[in-house]
């Protein structure tokens, strides 16, 4: 499925004609140099650099040194105090590689600070690709301003457990709606100039035990689950850097996987770019480079030893790994470095317009976060109200996941000092106070209370026309939380202001699902996610109806532990913030378990019902589905239908299509969706086109996809559990094999207004 083109879109064009457009006066003038003719396709440019290249060269370029100064690391001259590290070969005009981490900023270092993007479930939330690209633009292009070329972003890994502590920095459960969504970001900050991985390849759905536990599953659920939503992505997207993960899958080390790297990505998927291996996650030379790993990434400082360094060397000495390896990785990494810019558009420090950027970080959080409850319309706060603001720190700022990706603001940590103060912390807010926002749009009374004191906090409630309730959850790379249950006193918090304030609205920073025992005691609740670098202004706006709530649920939301695949993770937890691991971390994660069945399709192949389900959220309005009407045309399954603005104002809606294939047991998949904004009594009328790599099941005994004939039941959904439409369409029987898959339709959602 891709989008028709939107004047976001049209600037991916202007980008890479800025890339590939370039006079080659600069050529004609070093005629040593003839890779530097920006005629010439990436690969042409890239092959004349190879042959150019000694073998020293070719294996400093497949080696990146750490960037940073921990672990007692002594930082090469010219490092940014980042990621990653590869001086520059000036003899050849190629730049040092800057590698920044990751996905939602510029994460390093801490002390200069960058614009923090929403989680990466906010975004997702949005159902817009095209806002998922402006903010890879906006991030991309801090990091070309602060000298960075390659961004360690596009985390595509599955939700498959909400207590996943990096679940905040994916897009959610499903693969269509990861694919895309992931695969514009990436789009939007390879249009900086900048080298964007995507990541954590492959099943790397867990922390717990994460260098060393192995992901078992099944080649036709692996197609179809997580590798499906890194094929999208990568087809979107095209990112220049592929990183491979910690763990294992099916008890071969990611990095050393020649199914997933050789087989899958190079073969299958045809990709051009290049595999890095993510920090500490390679175990061998020879058997490494022979399965596709292209670089290692800081081996000095993580691994057990550089094995792209003398094991390597020796390897090609004796035969084992031949010398043509070696030049085909150093081959792919050129690719990438011209195919995104990085060579004709050198990455320099520049000024940042830190406001512009705070605006594009707050638009994603308003599209973004989900109204989840909203009991009597006690949502929009009028001004007159007087309001109780309590808890989360609300007075001082945002809370941010922890790890790798955690940025910093340029005005500091907003609450510094809370524990974990070492990694994977520090544990940052972004300072963008929700009560400052909230002052400045009410006139009646605004009282705060740090929800310290329990009984305080209830009898300031008590006070108030309204009482607004600031619950978090931190989260972090490295470690997954045992439970559900938010931390603290933060439940009898919320219970205790409900009691004393029949008007209560809770407002979640977290990680991603969690345990609400509270939900029916209280009026309303927004799901505001990590709210980024603008969070509080966005969290007023949306609480005071400025921006209607557009956000839907990008993950199902369980009501416990024991609705999950696998209700116990054992060893999870972080014993600094009072989660004691309990047990041994498990060897194998069975995620045959569910297999392609993959949160909301989890739910109802066993027939479960969650608290919320994929695709759920509420607004300030109300909208309605007619005319529904699929049908097959040109060989693509389309659904036509109307949508109208049922209320009294404006609002934003996200019909969803969705598509359950012919054969017994069959779930129903995510097969499109539109985004659609509407005054009061507006309607739409809207076209779906069907993805086709939603409609086929993957053979991997004949190593094709397989379309079934029969009859294919189409359903219009508020979300996978909601519709207002439904009819069906028959298709006859069709293969393809897995290195030439159908591809994704030319246009996926038309609208004309009335």
């Amino acid at each position: 499925m891709t989008f028709r083109k939107t004047p976001v879109a049209a600037f991916i064009g202007m980008a890479l004609l800025t890339c590939f457009g370039a006079s080659a006066a600069s050529s004609a003038s070093k005629p040593a140099r003839p890779w530097l003719n920006t005629h010439l396709s990436p690969d042409q440019r890239a092959s004349l650099v190879v042959k150019a290249m000694t073998q020293d060269e070719k294996f400093q370029l497949i080696d990146v040194q750490f960037g940073d100064t921990e672990n007692g690391h002594v930082m090469s001259p010219g490092a940014l105090a980042s990621a990653g590290y590869d001086p520059a070969i000036k003899r050849l005009g190629l730049p040092a590689l800057q590698e920044s981490d990751a996905g939602l900023g510029v994460a390093k270092p801490h002390k200069l600070g960058a614009t923090a993007l929403p989680s990466g479930l906010a975004t997702a939330a949005s159902f817009d690709p095209a806002l998922a690209y402006a903010g890879g633009a906006m991030i991309g292009s801090e990091a070309h301003h602060r000298g960075f070329n390659v961004m360690l972003a596009g985390g595509a890994d599955l939700v498959r457990d909400p207590r996943n502590g990096r679940n905040f920095e994916y897009a959610g459960e499903d693969p269509l709606l990861t694919g895309l969504i992931v695969g514009h970001a990436i789009a939007g900050i390879q249009s900086q100039h900048v080298v964007s991985t995507i990541k954590h390849y492959a099943f790397n759905d867990l922390e717990t035990a994460r260098t060393t536990f192995s992901a078992d599953i099944n080649p036709t659920a692996a197609r179809e689950s997580d590798l499906l939503a890194f094929e999208i992505a990568i087809e979107t997207g095209h990112p220049g850097s592929v990183m491979c993960s910690y763990n294992r899958v099916n008890s071969v080390y990611a990095c050393e996987n020649d199914w997933l790297l050789d087989k899958v990505l190079k073969r299958d998927w045809h990709y051009p770019g290049y595999v890095m291996s993510d920090w500490g996650a390679v175990h061998s030379a020879a058997k490494s480079a022979l399965a596709g790993l292209d670089q290692e990434s800081a081996g000095e400082t993580f691994d057990k030893e550089v094995y792209f360094g003398k094991p390597l060397r020796a390897a090609v000495a004796s035969g084992k790994v031949p010398q043509s390896r070696i030049d085909d990785m150093a081959h792919r990494i050129l690719r990438s470095l011209f195919a995104s810019g990085v060579i004709d558009h050198p990455a320099e420090q520049a000024p940042i317009d830190f406001a512009a950027d705070r605006k594009v970080a707050q638009h994603v959080e308003e599209a973004g976060a989900v109204l989840l409850r909203n009991q009597n319309a006690l949502l929009p706060l009028s001004g007159a109200q007087s309001v109780a603001v309590i808890g989360g720190h609300a007075d001082k700022g945002v809370l941010t996941g922890g790890g790798s990706s955690a940025v910093q603001s340029p005005e500091g940590n907003a609450v510094p000092g809370l524990a974990p103060t070492a990694w994977p912390g520090p544990r940052i807010y972004q300072p963008s106070a929700p009560l400052t926002a909230i002052r400045q749009r009410a006139h009646g009374k605004v009282s705060y209370a740090s929800g310290e004191d329990i009984a305080a906090a209830a009898k300031l409630a008590a006070q108030a026309k309204v009482a607004v309730v600031f619950v978090e959850q931190w989260s972090a790379e490295s470690f997954d939380s045992p439970h559900m249950t938010l931390p603290g006193n933060q439940d009898a918090l919320v219970a205790a202001v409900a009691k004393a304030n029949p008007h209560t609205i809770v407002v979640l920073e977290n990680n991603g699902p969690v345990a609400m025992p509270w939900l029916d005691q209280v009026g309303a609740v927004l799901e505001a996610w990590y709210p980024g670098a603008g969070g509080g202004e966005a969290i007023a706006r949306l609480l005071y109806g400025e921006v209607d709530p557009a956000g839907r649920l990008p993950v199902s939301w369980p009501r416990d532990e024991a609705q999950l695949p696998r209700p116990q993770i054992p060893g999870a937890g972080l014993a600094s913030i009072g989660l004691i691991p309990q047990g041994q971390p498990a060897e194998q994660v069975d995620y045959n378990i569910e297999g392609a069945n993959v949160g909301y399709r989890w739910y109802q192949h066993k027939d479960i019902q969650p608290l919320f389900p994929f695709g759920y959220g509420l607004g300030y309005t109300h909208f309605t589905y007619s005319a529904f009407k699929p049908r097959v045309e040109h060989g693509h399954v389309m659904a036509s239908f109307t949508v109208t603005n049922r209320g009294k104002r404006a609002g934003v809606d996200v019909p969803q299509l969705y598509a359950t294939l012919p054969g017994s047991g069959e779930v129903r998949r995510l097969a499109g969706w539109c985004r659609v904004n509407l005054k009061p009594g507006q309607s739409a009328h809207l076209e779906v086109t069907a993805d086709p790599r939603l409609l086929v099941n993957f053979d991997a005994s004949g190593q094709q996809w397989q379309r079934p004939s029969g009859s294919y039941q189409l359903q219009l959904g508020h979300s996978a559990t909601s519709f207002q439409g439904q009819g069906s369409v028959t298709l006859p029987k069709a293969s393809w094999p897995a290195d030439a898959p159908p591809k994704g339709a030319s246009q996926s959602c038309l609208a004309s207004r009335n």
